[in-house]
């Protein structure tokens, strides 16, 4: 039996998938595509959904969106018709309704549920350094802490469903700061300053831009850690949650605008790319 199986294996839950692994549990991995399981080189990996499921203890998800979650928790061949006393770990970005949702049929199969967003890039979770914050009873919380502390520190924020509401407060913030950048580096360039300036105050007041200077300075391709199109999602996620309790939110709707346009062009390039509408705008102001 292993410790762990992960459900999804794309960036996240690769890094998952290492960062465990290198701190000696037992993994079983699956995906849809089971090419990309085999890529991530760690832990066995099964072609059976229903035998990964009943062969761990704890069981996390990692996937794209809720439709994914559907898909692979509640069909008639899904995880849950497998399940018997796991606990499920929901680490994806899908938002608090698709949490709510699954827990009754995790209930129903004799199982329990957490939502544990994590709040870090693919690098920091190998590296064991990520923030995880996690919403549930303390019961199913303490029982899966042995495995998040794994990957840093974990934060309990409240009942089920917290986690992953707050986490939409989180990208939408990430988004606010790449939007506002983005901005304010091609306004500054455009008022006579070097763009290395521009760059250095910027980072100065938000350090996690450091990792994308490529992006903002050099005019280069990051290689894709967050792809844009999933921010997107994340801000259409997050703003059907502030809609939906009347919060107002005119700056949210209007980065989600500008992330839109720039995901329109580069969909799977890093959220870095928001910048370059601002730089197609600038050079036609040229022409």
């Amino acid at each position: 039996m292993s410790d762990v199986v992960i459900l999804g294996t794309g960036k996240m839950g690769a890094a998952i998938a290492r960062r465990l692994t290198a701190a000696g549990l037992e993994l079983t991995l699956w995906n849809r595509t089971p090419s990309r399981a085999e890529a991530v080189g760690v832990g066995r990996v099964s072609d059976s959904l229903s035998e990964a499921v009943r062969s761990a203890r704890i069981v996390v998800t990692s996937l794209t969106d809720p439709d994914a979650l559907r898909e692979v928790l509640l069909g008639p061949e899904g995880a849950l018709a497998a399940a018997s006393g796991q606990l499920f770990v929901e680490m994806s970005t899908a938002g608090p309704g698709i949490v709510a949702e699954l827990a009754p049929a995790v209930r129903k199969a004799g199982s329990r549920i957490i939502d544990a967003p994590i709040l870090a890039p693919p690098r920091v979770v190998e590296e064991g350094h990520a923030s995880v914050i996690v919403g549930g009873d303390d019961e199913d919380v303490s029982r899966a802490r042995p495995v998040l502390d794994l990957l840093g520190t974990v934060r309990h924020v409240g009942p089920l469903g917290s986690a992953a509401r707050l986490k939409l407060v989180s990208n939408a913030m990430l988004a606010h700061v790449l939007a506002g950048a983005a901005e304010l580096q091609v306004a500054g360039e455009s008022a006579g300053l070097a763009p290395d300036d521009v760059f250095f105050v910027l980072a100065r007041l938000a350090p996690s831009l450091e990792g994308r200077r490529a992006g903002y300075v050099e005019r280069g391709v990051v290689p894709p850690t967050f792809a844009l199109r999933d921010l997107l999602k994340d801000l259409d996620l997050g703003l059907g949650l502030f809609h939906g309790v009347d919060a107002l939110v005119p700056l949210t709707a209007l980065v989600r605008e500008l992330v839109g346009e720039a995901a329109a062009g580069y969909p799977t390039d890093d959220v870095a790319a928001v910048i370059r509408p601002y730089r197609a705008a600038r050079t036609l102001g040229r022409s």
